[in-house]
């Protein structure tokens, strides 16, 4: 979900990777072009797509697991290019004010992160609704959209030197309250699958905390760690919610169970350890908050212990094959998956390694083939005839917006709402806009 730029490690190593916002796929940036990769499987890495055609890309995001993908490249870092990878076609491209730092999909929204600027575009026809000007200075282009559209909030630093989080409806565009997070600045933000909650932590990497959504009340504060600052690369919760992933330059990734110990617990058993347990929770009673905050803090429910130190990586909580994985990617071009114990946690099992950088076999169909049939996509349904003619149908995308080509969708299904992607494996086609678009992008 999170894309990680400017990897080093010479000419091998990736420049970008991120997964898509369901975690059933994962994109890369190479010096060469990019690549997508099914997650199907624990033991077969599929990919599923390969591109040359763009070189130095620096990132790469994929809609679901659609046709459009999302690629800047360092060629021309101020234009983003919108692509239907499956036919091979452009959809459109922008040009920004300054070079982007980041992108978030939803299927409902796109936005674009520039350093002082942020825009927001109707990722159904990509025209821009609205531009949010003189942001504070962000140099990482850090921002989270919620991947369900129905919440389509944006959040995004409010200051450049606390931890001020300010959170905007992306449908209504307006601001929807600001969240005093943290005392530092902003490193990492993340959504869950519903947009009912925001984890984000500060620079010192120390203390992570969850906040409901909209309200912003704190749900959960979490500590990494108190021995040592980090840079927190990847923040991401599991699906369910039910989990909560930090990553950072060291070799350990913590887990987190978002749970609520229940005060009506069954008495605990007469040991030394309950007795000390006891009395440090009474103690909490008479310290000061900031103390009785710490004492009070969940530490993490599972851990990970990576064979590598200082490397940009980023993490993603998924059920491959039935259970619950942890998959870490590391910038030297590695996926590691790991198996979860969700009921006792601890310490993850690495049960398989694959390599992003190999000349493997290209499956395109193989992402198809690890799923259960999924009902007639767009693209199957256009190329018959249809035995009743729709009463209202509007052109779709093709390289002459469709019209030479007779490409129709009903109407109903742009009616209301974001762009249907029942078939995820078939992005229906985008209305293009022709003509300027308001704001300083420029459509090429």
């Amino acid at each position: 979900m999170e894309a990680a730029a400017e990897a080093p490690g010479g000419p091998a190593a990736l420049s970008c990777f991120s997964y898509n916002q369901d975690c059933t796929s994962l994109a890369i940036g190479t010096t060469t072009g990019y690549r997508l990769f099914s997650l199907s499987s624990v033991e077969q890495l599929d990919q599923v797509h390969e591109s040359n055609e763009i070189p130095d890309v620096y990132i790469v995001e994929r809609l679901f697991s659609s046709s459009l993908v999302v690629v800047v490249s360092h060629v021309k870092p101020q234009q983003m290019n919108v692509y239907h990878f499956k036919k091979g076609t452009e959809i459109c491209n922008y040009s920004y004010s300054s070079n982007i730092l980041s992108i978030r999909l939803n299927r409902q929204r796109l936005v674009v992160c520039l350093e002082e600027s942020i825009y927001i575009h109707n990722i159904k026809d990509m025209k821009l609704l609205k531009t949010i000007l003189d942001t504070p200075p962000n140099t990482t282009g850090l921002c989270a959209l919620s991947i369900n559209h129905a919440n389509s909030y944006l959040a995004y630093p409010g200051s450049a030197t606390s931890g001020e989080i300010v959170l905007y409806d992306g449908n209504t565009l307006k601001t929807a309250c600001t969240i005093p997070a943290h005392d530092g600045p902003l490193a990492a933000l993340a959504f869950n699958s519903t947009g009912s909650k925001l984890a984000s932590a500060s620079e010192k990497g120390t203390v992570i905390r969850v906040f409901s959504i909209p309200g912003g009340q704190k749900l959960y504060e979490f500590r990494r760690g108190m021995k040592r600052y980090v840079n927190i690369s990847s923040l991401v919760f599991s699906m369910d919610s039910q989990f909560l992933c930090a990553s950072s330059n060291t070799e350990t990734v913590h887990i987190f169970k978002l749970e609520h110990l229940s005060d009506s617990r069954p008495e605990e058993p007469p040991t030394w350890s309950g007795y000390m347990g006891k009395m440090f929770q009474a103690a909490t009673n008479y310290l000061p908050a900031q103390v009785s905050g710490m004492m009070n803090q969940d530490r993490a429910f599972a851990t990970v212990r990576l064979n590598i130190s200082g490397q940009r990586n980023i993490c993603a909580l998924s059920t491959i094959q039935k259970l619950p994985r942890l998959l870490v990617t590391t910038s030297d071009g590695h996926l590691y998956i790991y198996n979860l114990d969700p009921q006792d946690g601890g310490e993850c099992v690495l049960i398989k390694k694959h390599s992003l950088l190999g000349s493997g076999k290209m499956e395109e169909n193989k992402e198809n083939d690890l799923r259960p049939p999924l009902p007639q996509s767009y693209a199957a349904t256009v190329a018959r005839q249809s035995t009743v003619p729709s009463t209202s149908t509007m052109p779709g995308y093709s390289e002459d917006g469709g019209a030479l080509r007779g490409e129709v969708i009903p109407e109903h299904e742009f009616a209301t709402g974001p762009v249907c992607l029942d078939d995820e494996n078939e992005f229906p086609p985008i209305i293009l806009c022709r003509g300027g678009q308001p704001g300083k992008a420029k459509r090429s």
